[in-house]
């Protein structure tokens, strides 16, 4: 008797197979519609009946699997309670297609241009994946469940030839223009940079529709661009008249009755050091020697609490901003000027309030005693790190033998810090030299020196103290008293292995087999690399292993500064969770019980949010500096370091500026190009010419599009 033949064969599985993941894409598009086979067929472009028979048979199949459902007979609708699908957040990069961030997966998923549905960058989407045959794993958008942002920067573009307009945006990574009709355009003219709202997007309609809030300027004009740049990230620029004219009633006198329950210490020497165009001095040490030879440290922070109190307009305004932003020409600051730069400012011969660490060290930088609470004082000397740096290279100066001893003791307490495991990330920062009309007109790099040093230290210290006698008691016990932490977890174990075998090829070893040994490695590797040819993209690479510092209440300790307990104290002037911390602090000083953790980590999540909207914003204005700074070297040849490599180009940073432009791969004609990104290069098809991160190459400055804060280079070899 012959055998009973097979239905399927394995390849005719993998082809019904291949094509239930078409059905299911396409389904998937406009996910609570529902569907014929005939509709499907077309569809996924099955056309003839032997197709249209395949198409029947996956059905089947994937009805059997439960990722489709018969509403009724012959009428079909995906399942998204079964169909594998995934919900995360999407980031579209230059070329027009997506990456989604879903929480617990190691890697991002890749989300195609065509399959980005009417998602917008950062919105949280429903995704469902699909893999085919020897292809990399990707998804399409099912649908948006959220979106990130409704109000969105870019330039009015009128038609006239139908009486409407569309916002395009200068951010490659939004996918799409804006429309807007005649009846929203609110007197933007053709060329305006404009603010535009996002009212809706049918999935009908090519674009989503929108409604223009405000007119910025022109592009390309200084104010206009940095407006936009606050706007972009919904950052304002000036605070609301009645918090302005609430902070103005406040008292500028201390009065008798609170010195009284504070600590005075205005006999005591008391200093600050900032930098010397610091205008907010929220931060003052005092020293003076005890009668035994110890020495009594005092770090003495503005007592900003005292001033803004839970519920006042003033603190609402201060948790929305949650930070003070730095860009290139000006600070947007969290609180008032009346506060920020006048009240809470440790201004040299005023009296201020202050809420203060003060620490009893012997001469090896150990603690004997230590003491919290408030406290005043009164400044006698504002330094610049300049002025204070001179002091410790001459060893004299006005408070020479205070200051030597402070560096001494910081000093200390740094290799203590790093014999622990902490992380030595000493990286130059961008700064501009602007006249009179925010132009720049020069470049320099702020380089911390030994007065940095010292000053970061004792503040380090503090930050450590004070988290910790919230969180242990005496007898070494936790008290699980809820407090705002800043937590660094630790590193990327995939992106470390890859460091270990990356830098393995040019000689250097990694011991990643320990948290210690991590650390001890990097800091070996960050040393051994100083002055080589790939010194940049190593720093670079052992950057990207690093976790984000955030604020949370769930203590897990600081992997970076290898501290069990950390938590931000020490800026109250430009920082909502150090108000917090002394908000708790003082709570726990006068005896109070442990408040929920829910609120204050409702609070931790909003500032870890705004502190990151804040970053970009001021590496925006960076960006924006540079390339106006460039604009006068256009056509100019430079030698520059490989700083970045994706599949679109590679992106080059010119060392004496840092300034960063990009070479498209499509502008590299000498070879067909592919992007590796496991050796982090591009290497030739044909000739097996390879550029690496960290390679030097000569370039030409090609472009300096300001509106889109882009510089082009052109590769000179």
């Amino acid at each position: 008797m012959p055998k009973k033949k097979k239905i399927f064969s394995k390849k005719n599985n993998d082809k019904l197979a291949n094509i239930g993941k078409l059905i299911l894409r396409f389904m998937s598009k406009k996910s609570s519609k529902v569907y014929n086979y005939k509709q499907i067929s077309e569809g996924i472009d099955f056309k003839n009946p032997r197709q249209r028979e395949q198409v029947i048979q996956a059905l089947y199949i994937l009805l059997g699997q439960q990722k489709v459902k018969e509403l009724e007979k012959g009428k079909y609708m995906i399942n998204l309670e079964v169909s594998g699908t995934l919900i995360g957040h999407i980031d579209f990069n230059q070329s027009g297609n997506a990456y989604v961030t879903v929480d617990g997966m190691d890697e991002d998923v890749f989300i195609h241009q065509k399959n980005v549905k009417n998602a917008l960058q950062g919105d949280k989407v429903l995704i469902v994946p699909f893999q085919f045959k020897n292809k990399k794993p990707e998804a399409a958008v099912v649908e948006v469940l959220e979106r990130s942002k409704t109000q969105f920067v870019g330039t009015f573009q009128y038609v006239p030839t139908k009486d409407i307009g569309f916002v395009i945006f200068d951010k490659k990574v939004i996918n799409t223009d804006i429309f807007i009709p005649k009846s929203k355009f609110n007197k933007a003219k053709d060329g305006d940079k404009v603010i535009v709202k996002f009212i809706k997007w049918d999935d009908r309609d090519k674009n989503p529709e929108g409604e223009i809030i405000e007119v910025l300027g022109h592009p390309g004009d200084h104010e206009t661009e940095i407006h936009s740049i606050l706007a972009e990230y919904g950052l304002p620029y000036n605070f609301p008249p009645e918090v302005e004219a609430e902070a103005k009633k406040i008292s500028t006198t201390l009065s008798e009755e609170e010195i009284a329950k504070r600590w005075d210490m205005r006999n005591i020497l008391t200093m600050t050091i900032d930098p010397k165009d610091a205008k907010d001095f929220d931060d003052a040490l005092s020293i003076r020697k005890l009668e035994n030879g110890n020495w009594e440290i005092g770090v003495h922070i503005a007592d900003v609490s005292y001033y803004v109190r839970p519920g006042s307009i003033i603190d609402d305004e201060a948790y929305e901003r949650a930070t003070s932003v730095y860009l290139v020409d000006r600070v947007v600051p969290m609180l008032p000027e009346v506060l920020s730069n006048e009240l809470c400012s440790l201004r040299p011969n005023e009296d201020k309030f202050t809420f203060s660490a003060v620490f009893e060290l012997n001469d090896q930088a150990e603690i004997q005693k230590q003491w919290f609470g408030r406290t005043v004082i009164c400044s006698d000397k504002r330094f610049a790190y300049e002025d204070a740096q001179a002091i410790i290279e001459q060893g004299s100066g006005e408070f020479s033998e205070e200051i030597l001893t402070l560096d001494k003791l910081a000093k200390i307490l740094r290799e203590k810090r790093m014999k622990h495991g902490a992380i030595a990330f000493d990286r130059a920062e961008v700064r501009f030299n602007l006249d009179e009309e925010n132009q720049p007109i020069g470049v320099y790099f702020k380089v911390s020196k030994d007065a940095n040093h010292l000053i970061e230290e004792f503040m380090l210290l503090a930050n450590k103290k004070v988290s910790e006698f919230v969180s242990v008691n005496k007898k070494g016990d936790l008290t699980h008293n809820t407090f705002i932490y800043r937590i660094h977890d630790d590193p990327d174990p995939t992106k470390l292995s890859s460091l270990r075998d990356l830098v393995g090829t040019f000689g250097y070893k990694m011991n990643i087999s320990s948290k210690k040994h991590i650390s001890e490695s990097i800091n070996r590797l960050l040393g051994e690399v100083k002055g080589k040819g790939e010194e940049n993209m190593v720093k670079t690479l052992a950057m990207r292993c690093m976790s984000k510092a955030i604020y949370s209440t769930e203590n897990i300790g600081h992997y970076g500064l290898a501290f069990d307990f950390y938590s931000h104290f020490t800026s109250p002037i430009r920082r909502y969770p150090d108000i917090i911390a002394h908000r708790l602090l003082q709570h726990y000083l006068d005896g109070g019980k442990s408040p929920d953790a829910t609120s204050i980590e409702e609070q931790a999540k909003h500032c870890s949010a705004m502190e990151r909207l804040a970053a970009d914003a001021e590496r925006d204005s960076i960006k924006f500096m540079q390339v106006k700074f460039m604009e006068k070297h256009v056509g100019e040849v430079f030698s520059g370091t490989i700083s970045g490599v994706t599949d679109w180009g590679i992106y080059v940073e010119i060392p004496e500026n840092g300034s960063e432009g990009l070479i498209r791969m499509r502008d590299l004609t000498d070879d067909s190009y592919i992007f590796d990104a496991k050796t982090y290069s591009i290497v030739g098809v044909m000739h097996g010419k390879t550029y690496q991160l960290g390679d030097t190459v000569k370039i030409k400055v090609v472009r300096a599009n300001i509106v889109a804060k882009q510089l082009d280079f052109k590769l000179m070899e």
